[in-house]
């Protein structure tokens, strides 16, 4: 029988086994059809359209955060606008501030100037009548000792500030 084996060869066409061959390939194919292949064509196309949705989610997704940065850039310009302009209104509040204080040290300045004048003025006006007074009672004492008699005080105290009144004008010359 080994030899039989051995003799036999692949190149030799053997009609009966070609047949039962043709007869399992056939009822196998039939057989996978029926039982496999519906469930894995199955298989095979649920999984393609939970690709495909996958896909289409991830590219809804990837549109809905482009849109959402272009919203926060552009609430981040705003923003930005907003920060600037409140920065301008600042420095324009603090302008006027600086102005308005300006003008009131200005004037508190000029207030205390002019009542300072009104003060020395008025001490000045004290001082020199204090002087006119001191003035005639010096002469009132020095025509005393010179004429070595004692005069009428009120009287001559009259006529030196008459006299030292008439210090401060001009000269007149009579006609």
């Amino acid at each position: 029988m080994p030899l039989l084996l051995a003799e036999s060869g692949f190149l030799e066409v053997r009609p009966g086994l070609i047949f039962w061959t043709l007869v399992t390939f056939v009822l196998a194919s039939y057989v996978l059809r029926r039982v496999a292949w519906r469930p894995i064509l199955k298989r095979v196309e649920d999984r393609e359209k939970s690709i495909q949705g996958d896909l289409d989610a991830a590219k809804k997704e990837r549109t809905d955060a482009g849109k959402l940065l272009d919203e926060q850039k552009a609430a981040i310009a705003g923003a930005r606008r907003e920060a600037a302009e409140m920065v301008r209104k600042n420095a324009e509040d603090v302008e006027r501030l600086r102005a308005d204080l300006l003008a009131k040290a200005r004037t508190q300045a000029e207030e205390l100037k002019a009542d300072a004048k009104r003060a020395i003025d008025d001490e000045k006006t004290k001082a020199i009548a204090e002087v006119k007074g001191v003035a005639a009672d010096l002469a009132v004492q020095i025509a005393e000792k010179l004429l070595g008699e004692h005069l009428d005080a009120d009287k001559q105290r009259k006529l030196a500030q008459q006299y030292v009144e008439s210090l401060g004008k001009p000269p007149t010359r009579p006609a």
